[in-house]
């Protein structure tokens, strides 16, 4: 194995190794082994998960042992959940000059300290996406933005492969990886959220949720059309953008009578909405403060 890997000027001749065999492991071993790169090998906590993976990559073999992977590799990604990485990362034996990247977007490279230590490169690579499963992950990485946090000749490697895989990059510090997540969290998981709210209310009038999403779908990706077209501020629209407090005012009593778990929510989200609503310029600073004092005095 070369000491000087990232002096390669074509970083698709690198060998490629996974630990960690699931969504994620899945999809950016297939779409990089589709884009020309060596994928050689993988290893996972199940058997059966590396073989799975090994079986969707031409030329990878699956191992019994981590350490295997480590041996046969020369950029390792650890694809486990976050939880595990440190512990992975501790408990190999790293070669001088690897690469060592996870995927995690919350955690920083502090958690590969021991790959440094042993002289290795390391680095953070997280897909921004939504991976529901191993086919839909490999059908929605293209166009997605990738996360990096490395330094040298990893980095441009990194950055190499988000090319090939179609996508686009932000380099972020150790500093900037916990609020760079929340965000996913609040954009991604939080909709989920919302859309479980709203499908709830369509049960008091007797829809299932499967009617109440299947309604709500047109109109979400009519939102998220709006938002990457036209753009915050202007894109929003209803009652706030409105300053219909009436509206409002209904849609308040009509929470507390039949759905108050969701009220808070609506409270909060509203008073969040209002700056939005100014910055557009369809209210005023006038009807802004009425709107947020209704939210606040619905809140007492």
């Amino acid at each position: 194995m070369s000491n000087n890997i990232y002096n390669i000027v074509n970083s698709q001749h690198i060998r490629i190794g996974f630990i960690g065999a699931g969504t994620v492991g899945n999809a950016l071993a297939v779409r990089l082994s589709l884009k020309g790169y060596a994928v050689v090998a993988v290893a996972s906590r199940s058997r059966s998960s590396a073989d799975k993976l090994a079986e969707r990559v031409a030329g990878c073999a699956a191992y019994d042992h981590k350490q295997s992977v480590v041996d046969n590799a020369d950029l390792i990604f650890i694809t486990t959940p976050d939880d595990a990485i440190a512990g992975v990362a501790s408990e190999l034996n790293w070669h001088s000059g690897q690469g060592v990247v996870h995927c995690s977007g919350a955690d920083s490279v502090a958690s590969l300290e021991p790959a440094k230590q042993a002289g290795a490169q390391i680095g953070g690579f997280h897909p921004l996406q939504t991976f529901a499963s191993v086919d839909h992950a490999i059908k929605n990485i293209p166009g997605s933005t990738f996360a990096i946090e490395s330094e040298g000749k990893l980095l441009e490697t990194l950055k190499e492969m988000v090319l090939a895989l179609e996508g686009n990059w932000i380099k972020l510090s150790s500093e900037d990886k916990t609020l760079y997540h929340t965000a996913a969290v609040l954009s991604c998981n939080y909709l989920v959220t919302l859309v479980k709210l709203s499908a709830d209310l369509w049960k008091t009038f007797g829809a299932t949720s499967q009617e109440a999403v299947q309604a709500l779908m047109p109109l979400l990706r009519g939102t998220l059309n709006n938002i990457e077209n036209v753009g915050i501020p202007n894109c929003l629209t209803g009652p706030i953008a409105r300053g219909d407090s009436g509206t409002i005012k209904k849609h308040v009593t009509a929470l507390e009578k039949s759905a108050p778990e969701a009220l808070s929510a609506y409270r909060e989200l509203g008073l969040h909405t209002v700056p939005i609503a100014l910055a557009k310029g369809t209210i005023d600073d006038k009807k802004a403060e009425e709107l947020r004092e209704l939210f606040l005095t619905q809140a007492d």
